[in-house]
C-alpha cells in the first residue's frame, strides 16, 4: 500500500480512511470524523486536523477549548455556521474562528469539511485575530514567482498580519507544473489533496499522491 510513516513525514492515502477508523466527537450529532493529525511528541506537535462528515440534519457544538483557534473548509455539501451572525457555506467555503469563539454549525443536506485546530500563541502587544468567512471562489489566486502562472497560492489571510500564528492556504498547480526548488523550512504542515494527482519529493523519497490523501510533514 501507499501508507507511510517516517521520522520526517507521514502519508495517509484516502484508501485507509474507512468506516472502521472513524471517531465520534463529543457534542456532535449525526457526525463522524477521521483524525488525520494531532499533536504527537517527537513529530508534528502544534496542530490537529480532521475530516468531518455530517449526515443530513447533522450538527456540532464547535470548539470546546477556550484557547484554541480553528479553520473550517467545506469539501462538499453545505453548512450553516453560527457565530457573529449566520453564515451559509458551500463547497470551497472557508472560515477562520479565533480563540474564544463559541460557534456551532449544522447541515440540512449533509456535508464534509476539513477542521484544523491549533492552540493560539499571541504575539506581544497584538490582539487576537478577527473571525473570517470567505471562500475559494471569492479569493484571488496569486501566481508564485518565476513559475509562469503554473503554480498559484490562494491566501485567505494576509501574511503580514502578525496576529495570526498559523496559515491555511490553497495551492494550485497546472498540469506539468512543479515547485522549482526543494522547499525546506521549520513550519509543520498538513496537506490535504483536494483534486488531481501529483508526485512529491519528501526527504529524498518520491511519493505519489491523489485526491483525498493527507500528508503530515514535520
Amino acid at each position: 500500500g501507499r501508507a507511510k510513516f517516517t521520522d520526517a513525514y507521514a502519508v495517509l492515502p484516502r484508501g485507509v480512511l474507512r468506516d472502521i477508523v472513524t471517531s465520534p466527537l463529543p457534542g456532535w450529532n449525526k457526525a463522524r470524523s477521521w483524525v488525520l493529525a494531532r499533536p504527537l511528541s517527537g513529530f508534528a506537535e502544534t496542530f490537529s486536523q480532521y475530516v468531518v462528515e455530517l449526515e443530513p440534519g447533522g450538527s456540532g457544538d464547535g470548539e470546546p477549548d477556550e484557547g484554541v483557534q480553528g479553520v473550517l473548509f467545506v469539501l462538499k455539501g453545505s453548512i450553516t455556521l453560527d457565530h457573529e451572525g449566520t453564515h451559509e457555506m458551500r463547497e470551497g467555503g472557508f472560515a477562520y474562528l479565533p480563540p474564544g469563539a463559541r460557534w456551532n454549525l449544522r447541515s440540512d443536506e449533509g456535508a464534509s469539511f476539513v477542521w484544523i485546530r491549533k492552540r493560539y500563541e499571541a504575539a506581544p502587544g497584538l490582539d487576537k485575530p478577527d473571525m473570517i468567512v470567505t471562500s475559494d471562489q471569492a479569493t484571488e489566486r496569486q501566481p508564485m514567482p518565476d513559475t509562469n502562472n503554473s503554480w498559484c497560492t490562494t491566501r485567505f489571510v494576509d501574511p503580514a498580519d502578525l496576529r495570526h500564528d498559523m496559515h491555511v492556504t490553497l495551492v494550485t498547480f497546472k498540469p506539468g507544473a512543479c515547485i522549482p526548488f526543494e522547499e525546506t523550512h521549520v513550519m509543520e504542515h498538513g496537506l490535504y489533496i483536494l483534486e488531481g494527482k501529483a508526485v512529491y519529493n519528501l526527504n529524498q523519497d518520491w511519493v505519489e499522491v491523489e485526491a483525498g490523501d493527507f500528508l503530515w510533514l514535520r
